[in-house]
């Protein structure tokens, strides 16, 4: 048991599919601080095999990396997760039309970077929050 009285089986998985190392490290660590078990994949196509094989309670999405964008994952996560996942997803691209896209897709949340951490871990323990309730 942890201090804060979960096992570590019991803390909710968040995975992180950005190819920027400073925002992964910032929202590890605040996330981590929130308490949640946090994994890191680095470009999509490592984000699509982590979130198959860790079975995460949410997810954290940039729109531009390599190999496979933000979208192509969540177009991928959403036409073939039956337990539907919630994802966030963080950008630096202002377009309207992204965001139009991204919520037609099915995501969550559309965050614009730079963005505050509180504003990011409002998001995630709501959303969390109403996934273990259904």
């Amino acid at each position: 048991m942890t201090e804060d009285n979960t096992s570590p089986t019991d803390r909710k998985r968040v995975l992180i599919v950005d190819d920027d190392a400073e925002i992964v490290e910032a929202v590890r660590y605040a996330l981590q601080a929130a308490g949640y078990d946090v994994s890191v994949a680095r470009d999509g196509n490592q984000g699509l095999a982590m979130a198959e094989t860790l079975d995460p309670d949410l997810l954290i999405l940039d729109m531009m990396m390599p190999k496979r964008s933000g979208f192509l994952v969540l177009e991928k996560i959403r036409r073939s997760d039956s337990d539907v996942v919630p994802v966030i997803m963080i950008t630096a691209n202002e377009g309207s039309r992204h965001q139009a896209y991204a919520e037609m897709l099915g995501v969550n949340d559309y965050i614009k970077k730079p963005f505050a951490m509180d504003r990011l871990i409002d998001s995630v323990n709501k959303l969390i929050t109403q996934g273990s309730d259904g």
